[in-house]
């Protein structure tokens, strides 16, 4: 049977302090004390970064195991295995000798074997003349079972160190969903607000995450996004409340608006008024719309409506009940139709729906196709999908056939414009700033 003496290395390798102190360990083994290997190992596997050992290693250790006789690690059972190194190549699927070795020293350095080194330095065992073990010159496995508690204890500490880090995962998950959709849903709702200002602040704390973050930037990206929900919806809850107290008064205005339906244009600011192009339908106030066909001769296809539309952004026809959009807004999600600007710029609604007939033209959109597009969808929207389509040029077949599905899914209330934007504002982030 194993002897409980200290024993020192073969050959060049040194005694250390630390190798005396796990033969100390190992020799307090009680004599009862008893643990499944397998069990062991698994715990193993859970606490290897806290025993500072790589999966080669472990299986190495998988190896030795496998030489052991029974499955209960036992003193009466005796702790050492003595395999060669090709046995343990052959069982570790070809590992190549030395790196056996090299893995074996990591083993005894973390504490996990012991060396048991015969007077030459071979592993071998003496039998006595009943066949039983007399002594064995090899590796023990002291170290595992006097560590067994402490093993399980890693384990369950890494376990338990996982599952936060999942729920914290999950919730930054949540956070993440709920602070884009309450910003996608006040820009659809016109909400006024810094809404592009929140959602640039919401980009910056998830792109300012590393790739492999620590359990504590995790809890701060956590707090963080917290606090920018709460924010995000304190505004949201004051604009709701706000709308609940006069709702009343909305209600009556609304009727007696209705009940005179000669006047038209009572009607349309509720639905027409736009953001960003308020400074337009002051200085176009005064303008005096063309009599029907009159001039038509000289503008065939359409040509001299379409004109006429991105000169006079306050005639307008939301057929399909869509809203408009902050100019900023769209051309920070569509820039590439900057260039076609006047001047290589774009400065009001005019200037938009000036370069939508240049972007027209120039994708084979046909003008009936606009003309449409513009009376469902009215002259800024039109304007802004056009925008839109250019940016997302080289993933479109057929500009106008585009069109005319979003024209008629409009008819219908199916197509919003809001969603389309928010995703281009998403792809055109600055390169640098998008997370993968």
């Amino acid at each position: 049977m194993e002897t409980g003496s200290v024993t020192t290395p073969f050959g060049r390798r040194s005694m250390t302090f630390g190798m005396l102190a796990n033969q100390v360990m190992a020799g307090e083994i009680k004599p009862d004390q008893s643990v499944d290997k397998w069990k062991l190992f698994r715990a193993l596997c859970e606490a290897k970064p806290l025993l500072g050992i790589g999966d080669r290693a472990l299986a190495v250790l998988n190896a030795l195991l496998s030489f052991y006789p029974k499955n209960e690690l036992a003193q009466e059972n005796g702790l050492v295995v003595f395999p060669s190194n090709i046995q343990l190549s052959l069982r570790t699927h070809g590992m190549a000798e030395q790196t056996v070795r090299r893995h074996l020293a990591a083993l005894v350095e973390a504490g996990l074997l012991l060396r048991k080194d015969s007077p030459n330095g071979k592993r071998y065992v003496r039998r006595d003349r009943a066949g039983e073990v007399d002594e064995a010159f090899g590796f023990s496995l002291a170290p595992l079972l006097a560590r067994a508690e402490e093993i399980e204890q890693l384990a369950a500490a890494v376990m338990a160190e996982r599952l936060h880090v999942q729920r914290l995962r999950e919730r930054i998950t949540l956070c993440r969903r709920d602070i884009a959709k309450l910003i996608e849903a006040a820009v659809e709702e016109e909400i006024p607000g810094d809404w592009q200002g929140l959602y640039c602040e919401f980009r910056d704390l998830i792109e300012g995450l590393p790739r492999s973050p620590t359990t504590a930037q995790l809890e701060l990206l956590l707090d963080e996004l917290t606090a920018l929900r709460t924010d995000i919806l304190n505004r949201l809850e004051i604009r709701v409340k706000s709308t609940k107290q006069r709702g009343n008064a909305d209600y009556i205005e609304r009727h007696i608006q209705n009940s005179n339906p000669e006047s038209t244009s009572e009607l349309e600011p509720r639905f027409e008024t736009k953001q960003g192009a308020i400074a337009e339908q002051d200085n176009d106030r005064g303008a005096v719309a063309p009599e029907k066909g009159r001039g038509e001769a000289a503008y065939p296809h359409g040509q001299k409506k379409e004109e006429e539309q991105s000169r006079r952004p306050d005639v307008r026809n939301d057929g399909g009940g869509l809203k408009s959009f902050p100019l900023g807004l769209v051309l920070q999600a569509c820039p590439e139709i900057l260039a076609y600007g006047p001047n290589g710029a774009i400065r009001n609604w005019r200037d938009l729906m000036a370069a939508a007939v240049i972007v027209r033209s120039m994708l084979g959109v046909s003008p009936s196709a606009y003309e449409e597009a513009a009376n469902v969808m009215g002259p800024e929207n039109a304007a802004t999908v056009m925008a839109c389509i250019l940016e997302r040029g080289g993933h479109i077949n057929s500009a106008g056939g585009y069109l005319r599905g979003l024209t008629r899914r409009s008819e219908k209330g199916e197509f919003a414009i809001g969603p389309m934007l928010m995703a281009l504002l998403r792809a055109n982030a600055p390169a640098g700033r998008k997370v993968g």
